[in-house]
Formats: structure tokens, C-alpha cells, sequence
């Protein structure tokens, strides 16, 4: 599938979306949120595509959203025309939730720059590998706003109070050297793309229900108290214990060979 703004294909396991409006540093805009929720629509219809990658083309990652789709020209009614509230609500919002929900692990290739809701939608993939020349930039600060798109959230998470308050105030540019010692990213490669399908290559053969499950546990985990994530572990490994990949890892590991996963 290729249109405007996105571009998907399927390597055997394995779905790469691309950003692709490469003369805007892949900003977002509104069509490209459906373009994306097409892709990953089409990525979770076929069963054989068991992990995905995001990426952007050319040499930035994503620059977040699109200013030039505000209304901010002179006149009646400037305030609501230029209010980011629904757009936000009607396009980030749920782009952030449908990675999250994804049925099958999802890795973020920084190929470039990743700028405001650009750097919150590297955070919201499960593992983000970046360039070596890739910087995390929290925009927001400069044009009067806070960082949106899970932002706020995932900076904490990732990067504890301190750094993450810093960097939104601030707006400072983050290297990937840097993300990575901070524990932003997971690797820097100077081929981040081929790094990451390396990665989903591994991913894709393994059992896909158990990483997507090992997800929510990971990203609920401080909302829970010890008591409560307890049990959810265990309501968990008792739902998984009733899947295919777990009686198979199981029987190849009592019987000495390569598990062989189909991801159910």
C-alpha cells in the first residue's frame, strides 16, 4: 500500500510502515493519522505479520504535528480556529492508543529527528532504536504548549521527574547517545532501519501473544500496587498457559529443540 502520506509494506513476518512527507520532516497531519490506522489495520488483518516497524523517510524521523493545518489567520473566532484541543483528541489520541493496543510488538526506527509529538510517537512503540545522528527534541515549550500525545507521560516513565521536567521545559535537543544512556532508546545504529528489522525478525518468531501481554503488565506496572500486579500475573500466565506457543515452548524445551511459535 502506498499513498501520501504513508507507505506499507510487509517483509515476510515483518510490517514497515513509513512516514512519508519527507519535505516536512514527516509532520503530522490529519490525513496521515488515517493513512497510519490503515496500515496498521491492514498489518493486523494478516496473521502472518507478527511484528512492526515505523520509520520515516528521509532524514527525519517525525517532527510532530503540522502547524501549518492550524487556522491562525487573523479574524473572527482566531482562538477556537487555532485551539489544538481537537486535534489532539480526534487524531494523536487515538494513534497513541492503537500502537498501544496493537496485537503484535511494534518498534520505532529514529531514523532522524524525532520533535514533539514526533518523540512521543517513538516512546509509545514498545523498543525504539535510533540513528546515530537522531536527536528527541520536546518542542513544545517554545510555542506555548505541553508536551501532548502520551508525552508527558512516557518522558516520566522512561526517564524519571527530573530529566523528563528538564528536557519539556527547556526544549532542549537530546542525542541519541544520550537517549540511549537514559534509557530512551534501546540501541543507536548507524543503520537504525536495518537494526530494527533485525529486531523484529527476532520478535516475529516468538510468541507474539506473551510479548503483547508482557507490554501491558510492563506499562500498567506503576499503577498497581506489589499485591495487584501479583495477580495480574498471574491472571495473565494463566490465560497464556492456555495458548498454543505456550504448550509448544514448553514441550521443546523438556524435549531439547527450537520452539516453533505461531504466535497463538
Amino acid at each position: 500500500m502506498s499513498n501520501a502520506t504513508v507507505v506499507y509494506e510487509e517483509r515476510g513476518a515483518v510490517a514497515l510502515v513509513t512516514l512519508s512527507r519527507p519535505e516536512a520532516l514527516n509532520s503530522f497531519t490529519r490525513q496521515m493519522h488515517t493513512d497510519l490506522w490503515a496500515a496498521l489495520d491492514r498489518a493486523e488483518a494478516n496473521a502472518q505479520v507478527r511484528a512492526l516497524v515505523i520509520t520515516g523517510a528521509g532524514r527525519g524521523f517525525c517532527a510532530g504535528a503540522d502547524l501549518s493545518e492550524f487556522d491562525l489567520a487573523p479574524g473572527p473566532d482566531l482562538v477556537k480556529r487555532a485551539d489544538p484541543g481537537p486535534v489532539i483528541d480526534q487524531a494523536f489520541n487515538p494513534t497513541v492508543r492503537r500502537l498501544q493496543k496493537l496485537r503484535m510488538p511494534t518498534i520505532a526506527a529514529v531514523n532522524g529527528v524525532a520533535a514533539g509529538a514526533g518523540a512521543s510517537l517513538a516512546m509509545t512503540c514498545d523498543i525504539a532504536i535510533a540513528a546515530t545522528g537522531a536527536s528527541f527534541i520536546q518542542a513544545f515549550s517554545k510555542i506555548g504548549l505541553i508536551p501532548d500525545a502520551g508525552g508527558s507521560w512516557f518522558l516520566v516513565e522512561r526517564l524519571g521527574l527530573a530529566r523528563a521536567m528538564a528536557l519539556a521545559m527547556t526544549g532542549d535537543k537530546l542525542p541519541a547517545a544520550q537517549a540511549k544512556e537514559w534509557g530512551l532508546v534501546w540501541e543507536v545504529s548507524d543503520d537504525c532501519l536495518a537494526a530494527a528489522l533485525a529486531l523484529a525478525d527476532r520478535l516475529a518468531v516468538m510468541p507474539t501473544r506473551a510479548l503483547v501481554a508482557t507490554r501491558g503488565l510492563l506499562r500498567d506496572a506503576g499503577t498497581r500496587t506489589l499485591d495487584q500486579q501479583l495477580d495480574a500475573e498471574r491472571d495473565t500466565q494463566s490465560a497464556l498457559g492456555r495458548t498454543h506457543d505456550y504448550i509448544e515452548g514448553v514441550m521443546a524445551f523438556l524435549e531439547k529443540r527450537p520452539a516453533k511459535f505461531k504466535g497463538e
